[in-house]
């Protein structure tokens, strides 16, 4: 592809090593348990022999020998000169760790690698080209052992994309590379159809862009129709006025005028809604594959797990064969890098303490190859992982000792704990129940950074075990980071967002179920109590008073127990583009980033961790504020902003609600003529220049209706021209003001003579 030209040619070799190096990993696993089957060797010859050939054209000479002699290995094998043992694996996965270490060198780090890998390099070819010879390798001291981490190589792609994102790139498993003041750009890969699909809608949507042009054109060939008939039914008045007989001319015409303006606007507003309709398809589709664009299968994050596990389990002198299911599996990118950390944990933890020795697990009549088994599903819209062994299970009433050892709990209290919360205690940092900690790991050691990685990212984790028969750990995860289920609410008149996956449940709570107790209040549900917390406390704003005897409730929960945030209304769910808040911001409390709603306005989404360990601080210090019926007093009075500025809307309705006024909002004149007609306001502010219909026709209309003529109207705009203020004054407007008035209290003071104070 012409993208290629992009790249440098050491860009393109560093993905091309990646890429055959991930295919000689797992082919050579798959060797070692077939090493019959010569089918399986002319693929890694394949690979070898690519690297070699790529090696060659960008000039490192170190890994052409390699390379070279690793595919006469290959070649060997294929054609039955030899039958790889273990030990022959090793040593070509030992080959194929240095070859990997060059997908995360910069051009000018080569020489580098190429002086830190000279030794094993040196070592290497000789024993390969022996073992290509059928001859016994000669001994290896300058070779050490490799330990494999599930990163080793990132997984093949088609296509190699620039990226400037700034992510981290994984090291290759057990292979030293050479810091060098460069570090390579990180990429993602995208395939070729999915590329190819988005730059087929983008065209579309494109050509539905230059649509607009003309529909605009014929609306201003509609004003003008609409302009010259206003002309006429002026001449017609003055006809009328000046002599009745001879009316009938410019009569007919202005009716001849108005019909074509009618057609006119009932063919645009057809093509219109038309247009609207296929506008909207088209960003579907293109929003949709954009986020697939985004997705990758299981496979690529996990490629590198059976080499880890098998490594492993020759050291601990085990059998364990790594089932792998749903490699197909699509998942988010950031979602996937981040399930390293917490897989690899499991992994290790399965194979070292949750698989028995092979002697054990014979006597125990099971079959010496123990199992782990790693799937990935989609259930329910969230990513299920599961990591399950079948090996000898937690002991429940060892670990139940334990905790009471470890003073974690009193001895009559963990008697009655359940298996469930129990097994919660193996997520405290440093927990473990095994007798002795190794190296490699303990069972619950690590378990507090599977937790905590798997929250962070929105999710949450579960154990279940059998004793004797195995454990299973269930990871239930957002599909994608990018996108985000939520489910909106109102609290002192804005929106927030709460995650989906997050809420236990949505419930409205009549005021008589409340019950109190000392300085807190509580309800039941479904037989447990549930402490309430004030979601205008938490986030510092303003307590609405609640007038309806029901009160809308989130409940929450973390493994310490569950809340009820009390907010002010639901408003319905929504799927929310996640953007990330300002890093300058730094962290801000209670709130993890921000979206844009439907309707353009902003939204901030809550952070469900950070609010459960804020509501548990104001338990614990007695310092909640009580849900509050809303005293019996006047209604609030109610005004319309009519602006198409997002900035001049929001300053005018913030210094209005400071006030106690209730505020709406209209975009233009002709939402603001809408919401006029369907509800009742004691003011409305518009400004002058709006699209549709600007200030001074809405004027006219709200004095031309006999239900609103009395209704007092505030136009606040940036010209500052006497002939627009002494137009606006002459429509019917009560006060004209410009938007630097905002900046005193010329404002204020306005409303207040208008229509006094927000309650009378």
């Amino acid at each position: 592809m012409s993208d290629a030209a992009n790249f440098s040619m050491m860009d393109l070799f560093r993905e091309e090593v990646r890429t055959h190096a991930a295919s000689l990993n797992a082919g050579l696993l798959e060797l070692e348990s077939d090493p019959g089957n010569s089918q399986r060797v002319e693929p890694l010859m394949r690979a070898a022999h690519s690297i070699k050939g790529a090696a060659r054209i960008v000039g490192i000479e170190p890994a052409v020998r390699l390379a070279h002699a690793l595919e006469d290995a290959m070649v060997a094998a294929q054609q039955g000169s030899i039958r790889p043992s273990a030990a022959d694996i090793d040593l070509c996965l030992r080959a194929t760790d240095v070859l990997a270490g060059l997908s995360e060198v910069t051009e000018t780090g080569v020489p580098a690698w190429a002086a830190s890998q000279e030794a094993a390099i040196s070592a290497l070819v000789p024993r390969l080209q022996a073992l290509a010879q059928g001859r016994a390798a000669p001994a290896a001291a300058a070779v050490q052992p490799v330990e494999t981490s599930a990163a080793a190589v990132s997984a093949p792609a088609v296509i190699a994309l620039k990226h400037t994102e700034g992510e981290p790139a994984s090291a290759s498993a057990g292979v030293a590379v050479a810091a060098t003041p460069e570090a390579p750009e990180a990429v993602v890969r995208v395939t070729a159809q999915s590329l190819t699909r988005l730059m087929g809608l983008a065209g579309e949507s494109l050509v539905q862009a230059r649509w607009l042009q003309p529909f605009a054109m014929a609306l201003m060939k509609l004003r003008k129709h609409h302009d010259h008939l206003a002309e006429l039914l002026d001449g017609l008045a003055h006809a009328i006025s000046a002599d009745s007989s001879n009316h009938s001319g410019v009569v007919g015409e202005a009716r001849r005028q108005a019909a074509q303006c009618r057609q006119i606007l009932t063919e645009r507003i057809g093509e219109f809604e038309n247009h609207a309709a296929q506008a909207e398809n088209l960003n579907t589709r293109l929003y949709r594959e954009v986020i697939v664009s985004r997705m990758r299968p299981f496979a690529d994050g996990v490629h590198g797990f059976p080499r880890m596990v098998r490594d492993l389990a020759r050291q601990l002198g085990k059998q364990v064969r790594l089932d792998i299911l749903g490699s197909s599996t699509e998942v988010d990118r950031d979602i996937l890098e981040k399930l390293e950390a917490p897989l690899t944990h499991l992994l290790r933890n399965a194979v070292d303490h949750g698989l028995e020795l092979p002697e054990i697990r014979r006597a125990a009549g099971k079959p010496e190859a123990g199992v782990v088994q790693l799937e990935a599903r989609h259930r329910a819209g969230m990513l299920v992982l599961t990591v399950r062994d079948d090996g000898g299970g937690i002991d429940l009433e060892r670990l139940r000792h334990k905790v009471v050892e470890r003073g974690l709990t009193r001895a009559e209290l963990a008697r009655s704990l359940s298996e469930a919360e129990l097994l919660e205690f193996l997520f405290l940092p440093g927990f473990s129940t095994a007798r002795s900690v190794t190296e490699v790991s303990g069972r619950g050691v690590g378990l507090d950074v599977v937790q905590d990685t798997v929250r962070r990212i929105g999710g949450s984790v579960r154990i279940s075990t059998r004793l004797g028969q195995g454990t299973t750990f269930v990871m239930q995860l957002p599909i994608t980071l990018s996108v985000l289920r939520a489910v909106l609410v109102e609290i002192a008149g804005e929106p927030y967002a709460f995650p989906h996956n997050r809420i236990d449940r949505l419930i409205r709570v009549s005021r008589a179920q409340f019950h109190s107790l000392e300085h807190r209040q509580f309800v039941t549900v479904d037989g447990q109590n549930v402490g309430l917390v004030l979601a205008a406390q938490l986030l510092e704003l303003p307590a609405s008073p609640w007038r309806d005897d029901e009160v809308p409730v989130l409940l929450l929960s973390d493994n310490a127990g569950q809340y009820g945030l009390v907010v002010d209304a639901f408003r319905g769910e929504q799927d929310l583009v996640v953007r990330p808040l300002d890093p300058r911001l730094g962290k801000v409390p209670n709130i993890s980033a921000a979206a844009l709603l439907d309707d353009g306005a902003p939204v901030l989404i809550a952070d469900v961790e950070d609010l459960v360990r804020s509501m548990d601080q104001l338990i614990q210090t007695g310092s909640l504020r009580r849900c509050e019926r809303a005293a019996q007093t006047a209604p609030r009075k109610r005004a319309l902003i009519v602006d198409d500025s997002i900035t001049v809307r929001e300053v005018e309705r913030q210094l209005l609600r400071a006030h106690g006024y209730e505020v709406a909002v209209a975009v233009d004149g002709q939402d603001g003529w809408n919401a006029l007609r369907a509800e009742s306001f004691d003011l409305v502010v518009t400004d002058v220049d709006m699209p549709r219909m600007n200030g001074f026709d809405l004027l006219r209309c709200i004095r031309s209706d006999s239900a609103l003529a009395g209704l007092p109207v505030m136009i606040v705009s940036y010209k500052d021209r006497e002939a627009d203020r002494l137009r606006g004054l002459e429509l019917g407007a009560n006060y004209y003001l410009t938007k630097s008035s905002f900046h005193d209290d010329t404002f204020l003071r306005a409303v207040q003579d208008l229509i006094g104070p927000a309650v009378s």
